[in-house]
């Protein structure tokens, strides 16, 4: 049992690499199109995603800078979230894992999840009225599209740190009882 759980997380470990490597060339790319839509906007087309918020630009530089703002952060914090996963898994401990190094790591996780939930919420709450104003905003919603998702997680994560907590007095306990 004890190969099969040393198995799953150096899997999980791996696998919580991709992805953070995945979202940092993601949170990159997508600062790279920001710099280049403000200096040579003729060579977004060609650049990640292809992003072009140049009409978005000419109508109204605070809406632009509002938007790339949201979409900016939240790609750096999803980037961030699966940081402090990675640092979680290296630092999880199978035979002892009821720490408050641990506890803590997964409570910010909930936080960063939350975090990331609310401000996709926001931009989709807010994007939402710019077509009215001749906008164009099709392109955004896949940012923000899943902002319910990452909410619910981050009550499901935390309920699991406040869980974990709760085991960590328990072990506490336990290792001054024997």
């Amino acid at each position: 049992m004890e190969k099969r759980n040393n198995f799953v997380f150096k899997a999980l470990h791996i696998i919580a690499w991709i992805i953070f490597v995945g979202l940092s060339i993601d949170a990159g790319g997508l600062i790279v199109n920001f710099i280049f839509s403000l200096y040579k906007p003729e060579f977004v087309q060609n650049l990640y995603q292809k992003l072009d918020l140049s009409q978005m630009y000419h109508l109204n530089e605070w809406v632009f800078f509002g938007v790339y703002g949201f979409i900016l952060v939240i790609a750096i914090l999803k980037a961030h979230l699966f940081y402090i996963v990675i640092l979680l898994i290296s630092k999880l401990n199978l035979l002892k894992p009821f720490n408050n190094e641990v506890a803590g790591r997964i409570k910010n996780i909930s936080y960063y999840t939350l975090s990331i939930g609310l401000i996709s919420y926001m931009a989709q709450e807010t994007t939402k009225n710019l077509p009215h104003y001749g906008f164009e905003t099709d392109i955004l919603n896949q940012f923000w599209a899943d902002s319910q998702a990452w909410i619910l997680m981050a009550g499901v994560i935390y309920v699991i740190a406040t869980i974990f907590s709760r085991g960590v007095e328990i072990q506490n306990e336990n290792d001054l009882t024997v």
